[in-house]
Protein backbone atom coordinates (compact mmCIF):
# COMPACT_ATOMS: atom_id res chain seq x y z
CA UNK A 1 0.00 0.00 0.00
CA UNK A 2 1.83 3.34 -0.91
CA UNK A 3 2.32 5.22 2.27
CA UNK A 4 2.78 9.01 3.59
CA UNK A 5 6.14 9.37 1.37
CA UNK A 6 4.15 7.59 -1.87
CA UNK A 7 1.77 9.74 -1.83
CA UNK A 8 4.07 13.15 -0.97
CA UNK A 9 5.98 12.14 -3.80
CA UNK A 10 2.51 11.95 -6.22
CA UNK A 11 1.61 15.21 -4.91
CA UNK A 12 4.83 16.75 -5.83
CA UNK A 13 4.56 15.16 -9.02
CA UNK A 14 0.85 16.59 -9.83
CA UNK A 15 2.46 20.23 -8.54
CA UNK A 16 4.64 20.21 -11.12
CA UNK A 17 2.30 18.63 -13.90
CA UNK A 18 -1.27 19.93 -14.07
CA UNK A 19 -1.66 22.43 -10.97
CA UNK A 20 -3.14 25.56 -12.48
CA UNK A 21 -4.68 23.57 -15.50
CA UNK A 22 -7.99 22.96 -16.69
CA UNK A 23 -10.09 19.33 -16.58
CA UNK A 24 -11.90 18.31 -19.90
CA UNK A 25 -14.88 15.99 -19.50
CA UNK A 26 -13.70 13.01 -17.06
CA UNK A 27 -13.98 9.39 -18.42
CA UNK A 28 -14.77 6.94 -16.08
CA UNK A 29 -14.24 3.52 -17.17
CA UNK A 30 -14.86 1.81 -13.76
CA UNK A 31 -16.58 3.25 -10.92
CA UNK A 32 -16.33 0.53 -8.79
CA UNK A 33 -13.48 1.42 -6.51
CA UNK A 34 -13.91 0.72 -2.37
CA UNK A 35 -16.64 3.36 -2.65
CA UNK A 36 -18.59 4.22 -6.23
CA UNK A 37 -16.90 7.09 -8.03
CA UNK A 38 -20.01 9.71 -8.30
CA UNK A 39 -21.79 9.66 -11.54
CA UNK A 40 -21.82 13.54 -11.93
CA UNK A 41 -17.93 13.74 -11.95
CA UNK A 42 -17.53 14.36 -15.25
CA UNK A 43 -19.84 17.42 -15.26
CA UNK A 44 -18.44 18.40 -11.84
CA UNK A 45 -14.96 18.62 -13.17
CA UNK A 46 -15.18 19.27 -16.87
CA UNK A 47 -14.10 23.18 -17.70
CA UNK A 48 -12.74 23.90 -14.29
CA UNK A 49 -9.23 24.70 -13.37
CA UNK A 50 -7.49 22.90 -11.22
CA UNK A 51 -6.17 25.21 -7.82
CA UNK A 52 -3.98 22.95 -5.27
CA UNK A 53 -2.66 19.58 -4.85
CA UNK A 54 -3.07 18.75 -1.29
CA UNK A 55 -1.85 16.08 1.00
CA UNK A 56 -3.77 14.96 4.09
CA UNK A 57 -2.59 11.32 5.68
CA UNK A 58 -2.84 8.93 2.35
CA UNK A 59 -5.18 10.92 1.27
CA UNK A 60 -4.68 13.07 -2.16
CA UNK A 61 -6.70 16.83 -1.98
CA UNK A 62 -7.31 18.02 -5.34
CA UNK A 63 -8.72 21.53 -4.78
CA UNK A 64 -10.97 23.33 -7.59
CA UNK A 65 -12.78 26.69 -6.95
CA UNK A 66 -16.05 24.40 -6.06
CA UNK A 67 -15.01 22.07 -4.03
CA UNK A 68 -11.74 19.19 -3.75
CA UNK A 69 -11.58 15.76 -5.84
CA UNK A 70 -10.62 13.19 -2.72
CA UNK A 71 -8.17 10.37 -4.13
CA UNK A 72 -6.92 7.36 -2.20
CA UNK A 73 -4.53 5.14 -4.08
CA UNK A 74 -5.91 1.79 -1.90
CA UNK A 75 -3.47 -0.70 -1.93
CA UNK A 76 -2.23 -1.00 -5.79
CA UNK A 77 -3.05 2.50 -7.19
CA UNK A 78 -1.15 4.78 -9.19
CA UNK A 79 -2.13 8.45 -10.43
CA UNK A 80 0.13 9.15 -13.34
CA UNK A 81 0.34 12.53 -15.88
CA UNK A 82 0.50 10.97 -19.35
CA UNK A 83 1.39 13.84 -21.91
CA UNK A 84 0.70 10.85 -24.61
CA UNK A 85 -1.73 8.60 -23.38
CA UNK A 86 -1.91 4.93 -24.52
CA UNK A 87 -5.12 3.47 -25.23
CA UNK A 88 -6.13 2.27 -21.53
CA UNK A 89 -5.70 -1.15 -20.24
CA UNK A 90 -7.70 -3.28 -18.09
CA UNK A 91 -7.24 -1.54 -14.77
CA UNK A 92 -7.21 2.03 -16.19
CA UNK A 93 -10.24 2.73 -14.34
CA UNK A 94 -10.17 7.36 -14.84
CA UNK A 95 -8.83 9.93 -16.66
CA UNK A 96 -8.73 13.01 -16.10
CA UNK A 97 -8.37 14.80 -19.80
CA UNK A 98 -5.85 18.27 -19.45
CA UNK A 99 -4.92 20.31 -22.27
CA UNK A 100 -1.36 18.57 -22.81
CA UNK A 101 -1.96 15.17 -20.62
CA UNK A 102 -4.14 12.98 -18.85
CA UNK A 103 -4.13 12.12 -15.54
CA UNK A 104 -5.03 8.54 -15.39
CA UNK A 105 -5.89 6.34 -12.01
CA UNK A 106 -4.97 2.69 -12.41
CA UNK A 107 -5.72 0.32 -9.39
CA UNK A 108 -5.85 -3.05 -10.08
CA UNK A 109 -7.54 -4.31 -7.01
CA UNK A 110 -10.06 -1.84 -6.89
CA UNK A 111 -9.45 -0.62 -2.95
CA UNK A 112 -8.58 3.16 -4.21
CA UNK A 113 -10.90 5.68 -4.20
CA UNK A 114 -11.79 8.79 -5.63
CA UNK A 115 -14.57 11.20 -4.36
CA UNK A 116 -15.99 14.66 -4.49
CA UNK A 117 -16.55 16.91 -1.50
CA UNK A 118 -18.62 19.59 -2.69
CA UNK A 119 -16.89 23.30 -1.38
CA UNK A 120 -20.69 24.06 0.02
CA UNK A 121 -20.42 21.28 2.58
CA UNK A 122 -17.93 23.16 4.34
CA UNK A 123 -14.02 22.91 5.25
CA UNK A 124 -13.10 19.25 3.00
CA UNK A 125 -11.00 18.23 6.24
CA UNK A 126 -13.97 17.93 8.17
CA UNK A 127 -15.13 15.48 5.69
CA UNK A 128 -15.72 12.16 7.39
CA UNK A 129 -13.08 9.82 5.80
CA UNK A 130 -10.67 13.27 7.22
CA UNK A 131 -11.82 14.38 10.16
CA UNK A 132 -10.61 11.64 12.84
CA UNK A 133 -6.86 11.72 11.31
CA UNK A 134 -3.85 11.88 13.42
CA UNK A 135 -1.34 14.27 13.32
CA UNK A 136 0.88 14.92 10.44
CA UNK A 137 4.00 13.45 10.97
CA UNK A 138 6.22 16.09 8.90
CA UNK A 139 4.56 18.96 10.77
CA UNK A 140 5.47 21.19 14.07
CA UNK A 141 2.86 19.87 16.06
CA UNK A 142 4.50 16.26 15.89
CA UNK A 143 7.07 16.02 18.32
CA UNK A 144 8.55 13.80 21.45
CA UNK A 145 6.01 15.13 24.00
CA UNK A 146 2.62 14.52 21.87
CA UNK A 147 3.77 11.27 20.96
CA UNK A 148 4.21 10.39 24.43
CA UNK A 149 0.80 12.15 26.09
CA UNK A 150 -1.39 10.32 23.01
CA UNK A 151 0.43 6.36 24.30
CA UNK A 152 -0.48 6.68 27.95
CA UNK A 153 -2.77 4.38 29.22
CA UNK A 154 -2.36 2.19 25.26
CA UNK A 155 -2.16 -1.08 26.13
CA UNK A 156 -1.36 -2.26 22.37
CA UNK A 157 2.02 -2.28 20.87
CA UNK A 158 3.85 0.73 20.27
CA UNK A 159 3.93 -0.26 16.66
CA UNK A 160 -0.11 -0.75 16.60
CA UNK A 161 -0.59 2.75 17.47
CA UNK A 162 1.62 3.88 15.11
CA UNK A 163 -0.21 2.07 12.56
CA UNK A 164 -3.90 2.98 13.82
CA UNK A 165 -3.47 6.83 12.11
CA UNK A 166 -5.01 7.78 15.55
CA UNK A 167 -1.86 9.56 16.82
CA UNK A 168 -0.27 10.11 13.53
CA UNK A 169 -0.76 9.72 9.89
CA UNK A 170 1.08 8.10 7.20
CA UNK A 171 3.06 6.19 9.19
CA UNK A 172 2.47 2.53 7.63
CA UNK A 173 3.69 -0.75 8.30
CA UNK A 174 7.55 -0.14 6.02
CA UNK A 175 8.19 3.12 8.03
CA UNK A 176 7.04 1.83 11.31
CA UNK A 177 9.05 -0.68 11.28
CA UNK A 178 12.19 1.73 9.51
CA UNK A 179 11.52 3.95 12.21
CA UNK A 180 11.05 1.78 15.37
CA UNK A 181 14.76 0.37 14.88
CA UNK A 182 16.21 4.17 14.61
CA UNK A 183 15.01 4.58 17.52
CA UNK A 184 15.86 0.90 19.07
CA UNK A 185 12.52 0.09 20.38
CA UNK A 186 11.24 -3.27 19.94
CA UNK A 187 8.24 -2.83 18.25
CA UNK A 188 5.54 -5.69 20.63
CA UNK A 189 6.65 -3.11 23.19
CA UNK A 190 3.48 -1.90 24.70
CA UNK A 191 2.56 2.04 24.07
CA UNK A 192 2.44 3.18 27.61
CA UNK A 193 5.67 1.72 28.63
CA UNK A 194 7.43 3.63 26.17
CA UNK A 195 8.93 6.39 28.01
CA UNK A 196 9.40 9.88 27.48
CA UNK A 197 13.36 10.01 26.11
CA UNK A 198 12.13 7.05 24.06
CA UNK A 199 9.19 8.62 22.51
CA UNK A 200 11.34 11.88 21.81
CA UNK A 201 13.62 9.27 20.13
CA UNK A 202 10.82 7.68 18.20
CA UNK A 203 9.49 10.89 17.06
CA UNK A 204 12.55 11.95 15.73
CA UNK A 205 13.27 8.64 13.94
CA UNK A 206 9.51 8.89 12.20
CA UNK A 207 10.32 12.25 10.65
CA UNK A 208 13.80 11.20 9.71
CA UNK A 209 12.68 7.98 8.12
CA UNK A 210 9.84 9.65 5.83
CA UNK A 211 11.55 12.55 4.85
CA UNK A 212 14.58 10.22 3.94
CA UNK A 213 11.89 8.24 1.72
CA UNK A 214 10.25 11.27 0.03
CA UNK A 215 14.31 12.38 -0.90
CA UNK A 216 14.05 8.48 -2.39
CA UNK A 217 11.23 8.57 -4.33
CA UNK A 218 9.22 6.27 -1.49
CA UNK A 219 9.48 3.20 -1.64
CA UNK A 220 8.58 0.37 -4.94
CA UNK A 221 8.07 -2.79 -3.89
CA UNK A 222 5.10 -3.93 -6.06
CA UNK A 223 2.99 -1.88 -7.58
CA UNK A 224 4.06 2.03 -6.87
CA UNK A 225 4.90 4.38 -9.61
CA UNK A 226 5.32 8.21 -9.12
CA UNK A 227 3.11 10.54 -11.37
CA UNK A 228 5.56 10.28 -13.99
CA UNK A 229 6.23 6.58 -13.49
CA UNK A 230 9.24 6.73 -11.92
CA UNK A 231 9.88 3.58 -9.34
CA UNK A 232 11.09 4.30 -5.35
CA UNK A 233 14.26 3.55 -4.17
CA UNK A 234 13.87 3.83 -0.17
CA UNK A 235 13.77 0.61 -0.08
CA UNK A 236 17.08 -0.42 -0.86
CA UNK A 237 18.38 1.78 2.37
CA UNK A 238 15.93 -0.52 4.76
CA UNK A 239 17.82 -1.49 7.68
CA UNK A 240 15.31 -3.89 8.69
CA UNK A 241 11.88 -4.14 6.35
CA UNK A 242 11.98 -6.99 3.94
CA UNK A 243 15.32 -8.14 5.35
CA UNK A 244 13.91 -11.18 7.94
CA UNK A 245 17.38 -13.44 8.23
CA UNK A 246 19.92 -11.34 6.77
CA UNK A 247 22.87 -9.89 9.24
CA UNK A 248 21.52 -6.41 10.58
CA UNK A 249 23.13 -3.49 9.13
CA UNK A 250 24.41 -2.19 11.88
CA UNK A 251 25.54 -4.89 14.34
CA UNK A 252 25.24 -8.05 12.40
CA UNK A 253 22.42 -9.96 14.21
CA UNK A 254 19.97 -11.40 12.11
CA UNK A 255 16.91 -9.69 11.01
CA UNK A 256 13.82 -11.14 12.61
CA UNK A 257 10.09 -10.82 11.94
CA UNK A 258 6.86 -11.60 13.89
CA UNK A 259 2.71 -11.01 13.22
CA UNK A 260 1.35 -8.22 14.51
CA UNK A 261 -2.22 -7.37 13.45
CA UNK A 262 -1.64 -10.23 10.23
CA UNK A 263 1.20 -7.66 8.87
CA UNK A 264 4.95 -8.99 9.30
CA UNK A 265 7.17 -6.92 11.45
CA UNK A 266 11.09 -6.70 10.79
CA UNK A 267 13.43 -5.93 13.88
CA UNK A 268 16.62 -6.64 15.02
CA UNK A 269 16.98 -8.70 18.19
CA UNK A 270 20.27 -6.56 19.55
CA UNK A 271 19.97 -2.81 18.22
CA UNK A 272 16.16 -2.45 19.53
CA UNK A 273 15.07 -3.39 23.47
Amino acid sequence: MPELPEVEVVRRGLQHSVLGRTVGAADVRESRLRWPVPRELPQTLAGRTLRSVERRGKYLLLGFDHGVLIVHLGMSGSLRFLSRPPPPSRHDHVDLPFEHGTLRYHDPRRFGAMLWHDAARGPVLEHPLLAGLGVEPLSSDFDGEMLYRATRGRRVSIKQALLSGEIVVGVGNIYASESLFRAGIRPGTPAHRVGRERCERLALAIRATLSDAIARGGSSLRDFVASDGASGYFQLDCYVYGRAGQPCRVCGEPVRTLRQAQRSTFYCPRCQR
